[in-house]
């Protein structure tokens, strides 16, 4: 007994430091597998359909300012899931999910409709991911990547453990360069907010021609936020550089502060430090669900579930709508929001006890289809339910990208959230693919980029 104990512990932690598949193993991307590493086929009952090839980039009208018409408006829920039906479904459903049915029993609810796997992927990423199945291990307890290069696009295809599935997501496909302007709002318990304006920009070291690829070899991206409304906040700048490894190399995080006309480093700029203008409601490493690094927790893997995440949420992203639309007291406008049941997988990440943060436990949902978190319950120190996020997102078939339409991030301790990402009332949608230069990238640039 004692040596079959020893050598389970040896097997998995051998997959846990050499996550590169074999060939053999690879070779299921694109055949039992689809390019990204979900499961091909339907669920047994036909709910979950089998993946065939996602939507077409014409799969609706595009308008002048590139939103995209909702390839599925004639569609009307298969049911809606209430306070009063929810036990019906709880096993579909996150903890989180359960506890807004309880906290706002008269008007939280969910509307399940008919589950559309919408994504593909550009066929240049799909030879990326194959080649990152084959070569990237994971170094530093899992903290960093080996081998990881080129276009670097999800890591491990075909995970073994938590924390390889946390890295799909954190380094997942955004249409390589990625220009957008959104509004955050962060409401009172009566609905009343402010709107936070960003102008965002996401460049990645491969999609920078002049770059020096050697210094950037540990980057993943370089971050820039700009805040232009409301006035007390315009002009306030914020660059990251995110690092591979933080471990090895920190987040590298700069602040241009426009009272102080000052450029300053934002080493607090990383895990549970507040989010920018966030009224004290999102951590930073709360943003696109989870960012940042992984170090601070260990990563369980639970497996597969097949649970009711928000998806296809293109009615939600209407240029018709305004903010007021969307923001009510408690909670987003449920009756915009559309659900969908699809496989995820289950991480549930634990601080180590040599670590702190606010959140002592991190339970996740992320879609198979996507590598993108849509689902994640936050626990604190008490191991009390505390916030409950919720991704929104829609595929950019146009561009054949996934990414979300709002994130939204409720308190059901203070009966507070955050809503963050939407863009209806914005000139123009997301802009993919822009002319990045490095030096826009630097710390010398922001006191341009934060005149009011």
């Amino acid at each position: 007994m004692r040596k079959t104990i020893a050598v389970l512990a040896l097997s998995l932690l051998a997959s846990h430091v050499m996550a590169a598949v074999s060939p053999e193993e690879a070779a299921k991307l694109g055949t039992t597998l689809t390019p990204v590493g979900a499961e091909k086929a339907g669920n047994a009952d036909g709910s979950i359909p089998a993946w065939t090839g996602g939507i077409p980039k014409n799969a609706g009208a595009v308008d002048s300012k590139g939103f995209l018409a909702d390839p599925f408006a004639n569609e009307k829920p298969l049911f809606v899931i209430t306070a009063a039906t929810v036990d019906k479904y709880k096993d579909k459903l996150s903890d989180g999910q359960v506890a807004m049915f309880k906290r706002y029993p008269e008007t939280y609810k969910i509307p399940v409709y008919p589950s559309h796997r919408t994504v593909n992927l550009p066929p240049d990423i799909y030879e990326s991911i194959k080649r990152s199945a084959l070569n990237v291990k994971t170094i530093n307890d899992g903290n960093g990547l080996e081998n990881f290069t080129g276009n670097r696009y999800y890591a491990f295809p075909i995970p073994k453990n938590g924390v390889e599935v946390l890295w799909n997501h954190i380094t997942r496909y955004h249409g390589g360069n990625l220009r957008r302007i959104i509004t955050q709002a962060t409401p009172q318990t009566n609905g009343s907010y402010t709107p936070i304006r960003f102008e965002e920009e996401v460049a990645v070291p491969q999609a920078i021609p002049d770059i020096d690829q050697a210094k950037a070899a540990n980057v993943l991206s370089y971050f820039k936020q700009s805040v232009t409304a409301p006035a007390r906040l315009a002009g306030n700048v914020l660059l990251v550089h995110e690092t591979l490894d933080q471990v090895k190399e920190p987040r590298l995080a700069w602040i241009y502060n426009a009272g102080q006309r000052r450029v300053r480093r934002a080493p607090q700029v990383s895990y549970d430090s507040p989010g920018t203008a966030s009224d004290g409601l999102r951590t930073t490493d709360n943003f696109d669900m989870f960012s940042g690094a992984p170090d601070r927790y260990d990563w369980k893997l639970v497996g597969k579930k097949e649970m009711y995440i928000p998806y296809n949420s293109y009615k939600l992203d209407s240029p018709s709508l305004k903010y007021d639309d969307i923001i009510k007291a408690g909670h987003i406008n449920q009756d915009l929001t559309r659900y969908e049941l699809h496989r995820v997988w289950e991480v549930v990440g634990t601080v180590k006890p040599s670590e702190r943060h606010i959140y002592a436990k991190r339970h996740m949902y992320i879609d198979e289809d996507s590598w993108q978190v849509a689902l994640v319950d936050h626990y604190d120190g008490r191991g009390q339910l505390w916030r409950v996020a919720e991704g929104h997102a829609q595929f950019y078939y146009d561009h054949q990208v996934p990414a979300y339409t709002v994130e939204t991030l409720y308190d059901i301790i203070a009966g507070r959230y955050i809503a963050l990402g939407m863009k209806n009332e914005e000139k123009s949608s997301f802009v993919f693919g822009f002319a990045a230069k490095a030096a826009d990238y630097t710390p010398a640039a922001l006191r341009a980029e934060g005149v009011r």
